[in-house]
């Protein structure tokens, strides 16, 4: 599972509500605190980026599919150009894109289409890439 930045800063606000001193002392909650900043400088990174890194991925994935879709007519590509910029709607998007680039990757791997294989691998790598989060020193 991978949580929503919402899901994150949520979870942030319940631990921040609940730190009684009866929770287990002060180191415990200390610690507690120190999860919550962690995650909210994660959430920070992916608050500036998300959007961005989802209409990237987005329109690579597209077109990628719309490139193979001749010969291999599972390749759909029809989600890209949504006009919703929220990171809910691109996140449905972005899933049922990747659906289909699976799909296709099975197929041109069945096929052994080295060529699509090394684009949908370096693509694959690019989205790693984009949606990396840099943990603080």
């Amino acid at each position: 599972m991978t949580p929503t930045l919402g899901e994150i800063l949520t979870a942030n606000a319940r631990v921040i509500t609940n730190l009684a001193a009866e929770d287990g002392g002060v180191a415990y909650s200390a610690a507690r605190l120190g999860v919550v900043a962690l995650l909210s400088m994660l959430a920070a990174q992916e608050a500036e980026k998300g959007v961005s890194v989802r209409l990237q991925e987005n329109d690579a994935i597209a077109a990628l599919l719309a490139e193979a879709a001749a010969d291999y007519p599972v390749a759909v590509g029809d989600e890209a150009g949504a006009d919703d910029l929220t990171l809910t709607a691109l996140d449905a998007a972005n899933a049922r894109l990747r659906c289909h680039l699976m799909t296709l990757h099975k197929a041109v791997e069945a096929a052994g289409d080295a060529r699509r294989d090394r684009a949908i691998l370096a693509l694959y790598c690019d989205m790693a890439h984009g949606r990396k989060l840099i943990l603080p020193g």
